[in-house]
């Protein structure tokens, strides 16, 4: 059909006369970077591997010969397992605690004043001042015959200027005391010591020591209250002021039957203990000297000198009952120590009365309710 035929034929002549080329040859462009001559750098490492050299030269050549311990590990046979049967080395902890087992019991908190009777203030103050200018004696050496007679029970009480009433011994090592109803207090102390440092201690002997004696209280409160009299039963270095009951000064423990508390060294109220010693009773103090165990701690820490270990004991119609340890821990305000009853000074029995008291009082095992074993 004649509507196509402009549309055969040839177009490119069309196409270059609309759009002519430049004259000349087509522009080149020119290299911004040139490479460098000479084979590349791998290409020359490979080529100078493959004769035996490194880029370097001989610079960075491999030691002749195989690696270090390469032919013992080829060569070593196999080891046998480790022994189990050998003892690890020693080993300490030091962050373990030791064992406390040993230490003495925490303190037993005192009181301010006894709920039943209480000393007058002026006399504490006398007997301060007195023990203060009268410091406690050396231990003597005693005789054989004197401590065969302590050991006997041969024991004799004296009687001091403050006590109103009577003493009697009926029997050897067995005495009879009576006081009036309104005695002020009063404290007996047995001529000589019952326990004597140089012949008794157990740093001397390697042996445990006992001291003790009993008391039967007959009757208290002859003519009053019974709580306006009582008895108390201790032990005291000496010199001792004898106007103040055992256990309110230096060198000196007790217990004190109005309230049942223990005193050592203690002017105010004492420490729970026992129960009131009341009429009919028969209480015994006695106290155990033995060598102190090693107190606990490090290895590495210096052995101490051995000590004496002291435990005091009460006992009631013949049965042993409450105890402590003279070394326990210390109150501060209250506690003043117990220099004088650790077994380095020699130790005289005591009884201490106040008000109407009639009471027996033995130094002869024979006649104790408690029998040691």
């Amino acid at each position: 059909m004649g509507f196509f035929k402009p549309l055969k034929g040839d177009h490119s002549t069309a196409h270059e006369e609309a759009y002519p080329s430049p004259p000349g040859p087509p522009p080149v462009r020119e290299p911004t970077y040139q490479a460098p001559p000479g084979p590349p750098p791998s290409h020359q490492f490979h080529d100078s591997s493959a004769h035996g050299t490194s880029p370097g030269g001989n610079e960075y050549a491999p030691p002749p010969g195989p690696p270090p311990g390469w032919q013992k590990r080829l060569s070593q046979t196999p080891s046998a397992p480790p022994n189990t049967d050998e003892e690890p080395p020693p080993y300490h902890d030091w962050t373990v605690v030791p064992d406390n087992s040993l230490l003495p019991p925490p303190p037993v908190l005192g009181h301010r004043k006894s709920p039943s009777s209480n000393a007058n203030l002026s006399d504490a103050d006398r007997a301060h001042y007195w023990c203060k200018i009268n410091p406690m004696i050396r231990p003597h050496q005693p005789t054989h015959l004197q401590h065969v007679a302590v050991l006997k029970g041969d024991v004799r009480l004296l009687k001091p200027p403050e006590y109103k009433g009577d003493l009697l011994m009926p029997n050897t090592g067995f005495w009879k005391g009576s006081t009036r109803a309104g005695s002020k207090d009063s404290c007996l102390l047995t001529s000589s010591p019952i326990y004597f440092a140089y012949a008794d201690s157990p740093l001397r002997t390697r042996n445990a020591k006992t001291i003790y004696f009993e008391v039967k209280v007959r009757s208290l409160g002859l003519g009053r209250g019974a709580d306006e009299s009582s008895i108390a039963l201790g032990y005291c270095a000496i010199p001792y002021p004898t106007w103040r009951l055992p256990g309110w000064e230096r060198g000196s423990l007790a217990v004190h039957g109005d309230d049942g508390r223990r005193y050592i060294n203690n002017t105010w109220g004492g420490k729970d203990f026992t129960s009131p010693i009341k009429t009919g009773d028969t209480v015994g103090l006695g106290m155990t000297f033995s060598v102190a165990a090693s107190v606990p701690g490090y290895e590495a820490q210096p052995k101490c000198e051995p000590t004496v270990k002291v435990e005091v004991f009460l006992t009631r119609n013949g049965q042993r009952n409450e105890s402590w340890d003279l070394h326990e821990e210390l109150d501060k305000d209250q506690d003043l120590g117990v220099d004088g009853l650790n077994g380095q000074l020699d130790l005289y029995c005591a009884v201490g009365t106040f008000g109407g008291v009639d009471f027996d009082v033995s130094f002869n095992n024979r006649n104790w309710l408690w029998q040691p074993r």
